[in-house]
This record gives C-alpha cells, structure tokens and sequence, in this order.
C-alpha cells in the first residue's frame, strides 16, 4: 500500500447538532466558556455548546469537516471552545439554478455539495434538516458507503447519536475501505 490512509469524514452542521434550538429556552443546559465577551459581541448561543462534544468527536474514527453556515468561524468560534483543532471547513457554492430545482424536490442545499466534497469517500453527515429525500439522492449518486443521521435540534447531539455514530464508523465495510485507500 503507498499513501496515506484516508479515514471516513464526518460532516458536521452547527446549529442543531451542537447549538441544540427549538424548545423552551430554560430546557438547555449552558456551559461557562472562556470565549464568552462582557461586550456582549460573542453569540449567546454559543453557551448551549457542551464543551465534552470535543473529546467525543475526537475519539470518532474518521476525519472531521465543518459543514455549516458558519464556515470558517466554526474554527475561530467552536472549535477552541471544544477543544478541537482547526478543521477543514466545506466552502458552500454560490447559488444556481439547480438550487431551486432542488428544493422543489425536497433536497436539502447542502447535499449535492457534500457528495461533491466527498470525491467517493465514505462519509457521515450529522445535521437537524435530513430527510429521505437526501438519503435517496446520495445513495443514487455516491460511490462509497454514506450514513445521513440527523440529530433532533431541541437535544443535539447525545450520547446515543454518538454510539451509532461510532458503530457505523467501525463497521468492517468503513474500516476496510480506509485501510485499503492510497492517498
């Protein structure tokens, strides 16, 4: 084997999966942060992240890629409040034509951009918005073996999504195709 081995990506979004949002405000926990500003200029939000999302997605057999509208502010942002490295960061393409045809469909915008950026790799996409739609479509449109779990916003994500996570990550089929990658 020459090359490096490539491990699986794990797409992550931001709000939903980290930023739990949608239920009653006094329901979420908050953490203390040492990005939190007296001048009021950081997001408020930004105290629902857990800190403990950081150890855990480390500890996830693949690569991790920011896949949120935050882009690179995830990195400026969450990334140090969790204890994560920079990471790669999904540049989301400009709008065209095709969006729209999409969203009559019912495929969420960021799916055809996530297959592209996948370039054949096995993947995990974590977010609030998937649907059956785009299970569909990456699955008719992806070489390599894709699982789209979405997390329910108002908990994030907990510790059952990462033990199913981390199933699928270590499962023969993922391991295997990593192992055997040239880079």
């Amino acid at each position: 084997m020459t090359g490096s081995v490539r491990r699986p990506l794990l797409f992550l979004d931001v709000d939903g999966p980290l930023i739990p949002f949608g239920a009653e405000p006094q329901h979420y926990p908050t953490y203390a942060t040492a990005l939190n500003s007296p001048a009021g200029d950081v997001n408020p939000l930004l105290t629902r992240i857990n800190p403990a999302h950081g150890p855990k997605l480390a500890a996830l057999p693949c690569e991790v890629v920011w896949a949120t509208t935050w882009m690179a502010d995830a990195n400026e942002c969450i990334a140090p409040m969790i204890g994560l490295p920079p990471l790669a960061v999904v540049v989301w393409p400009e709008p065209s034509a095709i969006d729209d045809q999409d969203e009559r469909a019912g495929l969420h915008w960021k799916t055809r951009a996530l297959v592209e950026w996948a370039a054949g790799r096995s993947f995990v996409w974590v977010d609030d918005e998937i649907t059956d739609t785009d299970r569909a479509w990456v699955a008719a449109h992806h070489p390599g073996h894709a699982l789209l779990h979405r997390v329910d916003a108002r908990l994030g994500l907990t510790d059952g999504d990462y033990a199913a996570l981390g199933s699928w990550l270590r499962q023969p089929f993922v391991s295997e195709e990593a192992g055997s990658s040239a880079g």
